[in-house]
């Protein structure tokens, strides 16, 4: 990679948590966002749905202990209304909350369950090409044995919303592989503004679930929906694969876990380290133990035992594999 600059481009971050586990992965973003881009001038949204007719118990971020954290850390919270998705789809809530935002300022969102491990004024981000995470497997689609092929299932979907599919692919990859055609994890997503994204990702990924194209007969959508409408929206936008260099975000700035079982078993030692010190504080840890998960790997040192059982250098391949080695292991918790 090359020698990583100092942009600090104005921009601001947004988050989405409720109650129960989201909500102890936001402190610990907002802790590492604090601890390792200590200039960061923007601001920090946790954004929390509102309770609802779509929403069959409350959800919102209620616990005192958690907000007062979120609010000595920086973090403002920011309700938003579920109109389309709610409890049927909770993956929809990043989609949704981006309405909620300030309008024509250029966001990142990041899942709760990251760490901001370097400055981010390292991040080269142009606003104006938006982009998202690479760090993904080809989960979607899984083609049937009698067809419609990949790359017919993608075209429809271009085809449904006006947008060009030939320029989307890599021409580098072969036909019928996944990685040839647009794709991506919506850990991370950026833009220039979070209303205009928003509504496009809302239009697009509500029209795909109430009408999929005839291609897509075979596909699931639970909990792929927000994944494939994502690279759509990048690609209407002007955006692509190439928005940022290979491995500044989900590498060298911030790290997507997903489970604390997966960062103690697959991340880098610096990645665990920054986990153990940014929960250390007192004032800190004091709210963080009363998840169970935190408290037995982080503070309780299960997470090192359960390190000590696999070789960083040599894991496996799939996701799904680690994981059931974890729960073989009886590590498993989340």
């Amino acid at each position: 990679m090359a020698d990583i600059q100092t942009y600090a481009p104005s921009f601001n971050i947004v988050i989405v948590a409720q109650s129960g586990r989201l909500q102890y992965e936001a402190a610990l973003f907002a802790a590492s966002l604090r601890h390792c881009a200590p200039a960061f001038a923007g601001r920090l949204f946790v954004a929390t749905p509102q309770p609802g007719a779509l929403w069959d118990r409350p959800c919102n971020l209620r616990n005192p202990a958690v907000l007062a954290l979120l609010e000595r850390l920086g973090a403002e919270i920011l309700p938003f209304e579920s109109r389309v998705f709610g409890q049927s789809y909770p993956h929809g809530n990043k989609i949704e909350a981006l309405s909620a935002l300030p309008p024509d300022q250029p966001f990142v969102f990041f899942d709760t369950d990251t760490l901001i491990t370097a400055d981010l004024s390292a991040v080269p981000f142009d606003f104006s090409r938006p982009g998202a995470s690479l760090r993904c497997e080809g989960t979607w689609p899984k083609p049937t044995l009698y067809g419609p092929g990949i790359g017919d299932i993608w075209k429809s979907l271009y085809d449904r919303f006006g947008l060009d599919f030939e320029s989307s692919l890599d021409p580098a990859q072969p036909e019928g592989y996944w990685r040839r055609y647009l794709y991506f994890n919506a850990g991370f997503f950026f833009g220039a503004c979070p209303v205009e994204f928003g509504r496009r990702y809302l239009e697009y990924a509500q029209s795909i679930r109430d009408d999929p194209p005839a291609e897509l007969v075979d596909q699931s959508l639970d909990p792929w929906l927000d994944q494939v409408a994502l690279p759509l929206v990048v690609h209407s936008l002007g955006g692509g694969r190439d928005a940022l260099p290979e491995g500044v975000l989900d590498g060298q700035t911030s790290c997507h876990y997903r489970l604390f079982p997966l960062l103690y078993a697959r991340e880098s030692d610096a990645v665990v380290d920054l986990l153990e010190e940014i929960a250390a504080p007192n004032w800190i840890k004091k709210v963080l133990k009363g998840h169970d998960p935190i408290r037995r790997l982080v503070y309780q040192g299960r997470g090192r035992k359960l390190r000590a059982l696999f070789d960083q250098d040599n894991l496996p391949r799939r996701e799904q594999a680690l994981r059931n080695q974890i729960k073989s292991a009886g590590f498993w918790m989340r």
